[in-house]
């Protein structure tokens, strides 16, 4: 997949773009399936599948106080489009000029002029240009004179429950990792290097990789979890704990991520890994005793491995 950071001269490199608009903040099933139609449209076309998006967020541009944490890190992102198919991936910076653009001058100046779109793909609910006034039936109205298609992809729903970013932040908030898998389409995750800790776990006979986490990427609720963890391309079943660690340290703990691996035997520091939250076994708490932490482990750890065998 090629990224650039402009739509400037992108439609003389490339024939027949067919673009998917958004931010595309989780790649959850409603963004699978909108690049999956474009991804499919492209080959009917001979085109050239492409994603014109964002970064940083425009909520962090417009309105930072107010921008909701992201879903997943670009180079996660990035990764994810194009192993659905994407080649072309426009990744432009969000900046206030760029949000002055009335929709009119969006479609032709950016679409029509510099990319020269033969089909254009968007959500139901997709506005764009100044004060975000443009919407679907905004760019239809002009992709007839144009010249151009546009396809709106409903939205896409889970058991009557439409699938959304924001309903996955919110299950994720409550460490409701299982459901907001259902919507995500693929298991939440954490990735980062290993670093050192503290060694507590390994003194418990229970040691951990820690990672440290990303503030702008959402992570599960405080608590514990069963997970999957990716090292140097194996997996391996573990436990993980997401919190300040209460029994050790007060409440101005910063958050941090550190996962027991079971059955594996090895160095991590330094490390890059994967951590798939497959459940939650239960909340984060204070112990009376590291005897009483330990013991509690056992139990997370026997609990995991059956979950594990389900």
């Amino acid at each position: 997949m090629h990224i650039y950071n402009t739509w400037q001269g992108i439609g003389k490199t490339y024939n027949n773009i067919c673009v998917g608009l958004g931010n595309f903040d989780g790649l959850h099933l409603g963004h699978q399936r909108l690049i999956s139609d474009l991804v499919n449209k492209a080959k009917k076309d001979s085109g050239v599948p492409a994603v014109f998006t964002f970064y940083p967020h425009p909520m962090k541009v417009l309105n930072p106080e107010g921008a909701p944490p992201m879903l997943l890190s670009q180079q996660a992102k990035q990764k994810m489009i194009a192993g659905l198919g994407v080649e072309v991936l426009l990744l432009v910076p969000f900046t206030l000029d760029f949000a002055s653009l009335a929709p009119e001058e969006f479609i032709t100046e950016v679409l029509h002029r510099e990319l020269r779109v033969r089909s254009v793909f968007i959500g139901y609910n997709y506005t764009f240009g100044r004060g975000g006034k443009g919407n679907p039936e905004t760019l239809a109205g002009a992709s007839r004179k144009l010249g151009f298609d546009v396809h709106v992809i409903p939205p896409v729903a889970i058991g009557g429950t439409p699938v959304s970013s924001t309903l996955i932040r919110s299950l994720l908030s409550a460490g409701e990792v299982l459901k907001a898998r259902k919507y995500l389409g693929y298991c939440p995750f954490a990735e980062g290097e290993v670093v050192v800790g503290e060694m507590r776990g390994r003194t418990l006979g229970f040691p951990t990789a820690n990672i440290v986490l990303d503030g702008e990427i959402l992570v599960p609720a405080n608590g514990v979890y069963a997970v999957e963890v990716r090292v140097d391309g194996d997996n391996f079943m573990g436990v993980a704990n997401i919190g300040i660690k209460p029994t050790f340290h007060g409440d101005g703990m910063v958050r941090n991520l550190e996962v027991h691996l079971l059955d594996f035997y090895g160095d991590l520091y330094g490390k890059k890994i994967k951590v798939y939250f497959t459940g939650r076994l239960r909340d984060e708490k204070r112990f009376s005793s590291p005897g009483e932490l330990v013991e509690q482990i056992r139990i997370d750890i026997s609990r995991a491995r059956i979950e594990f065998q389900q």
